[in-house]
């Protein structure tokens, strides 16, 4: 039986639940620790009785939106019958779907925030290399042991950066259609033959 939160533990899962969204909607550099603590109902002066520093608070924002974002694509992925191929369409289709390219601020923080990891601290990027792993893990398991894992890297390589273009050619025609392109291809090229 789960124990439930303190005050403390519910307030920081607060401040990360808003922290997660903001970092992933305008990037590292729109998480103001004062703005974030705003929009938790908070003072800024409350802020280091829960983190050491604002790196503190962004990998800890970034490890909590890439376990949301990973929990709802396994949810997708549990959803799928048992047939070959049936779980990795699922995921390729969840990951590549048009809620995901409408929901930055809600969705992988791999796709949001990639091209700005590698100038960030050493404890966000370590947490972004496990994000990433967790993403190729993912897909792993649903292209089965046929398939390596040199395969299971590209199927991440694409999705994360089919679902970046999308973003860049926006909510639109456009973007739909790229994401289409591409859940055709992966599906066509890694799905069950």
């Amino acid at each position: 039986m789960d124990t439930p939160l303190s005050r403390k533990e519910q307030t920081h899962d607060r401040i990360l639940d808003v922290a997660a969204g903001v970092m992933r909607a305008h990037g590292f550099d729109g998480v103001g620790v004062a703005d974030i603590m705003k929009r938790a109902g908070l003072t800024h002066g409350g802020f280091y009785a829960h983190f050491a520093s604002r790196d503190a608070l962004l990998a800890e924002a970034l490890e909590r939106a890439g376990h949301d974002s990973r929990s709802r694509l396994q949810r997708a992925i549990d959803k799928a019958g048992d047939a070959p191929g049936e779980r990795f369409r699922a995921l390729v289709e969840a990951y590549l779907s048009e809620r995901h390219l409408k929901s930055p601020d809600s969705g992988c923080p791999v796709a949001a925030l990639a091209s700005e990891m590698p100038r960030q601290s050493e404890a966000v990027r370590a947490v972004a290399a496990r994000r990433i792993a967790g993403l190729t893990d993912a897909v792993a398991a649903t292209l089965g042991p046929s398939r390596g894992r040199d395969d299971a890297a590209i199927v991440t390589s694409q999705l994360v950066g089919a679902l970046q273009t999308a973003r860049l050619l926006g909510d639109n025609a456009k973007g739909r259609r790229h994401l289409a392109a591409s859940r055709a291809f992966l599906l066509e090229r890694f799905g069950a033959h």
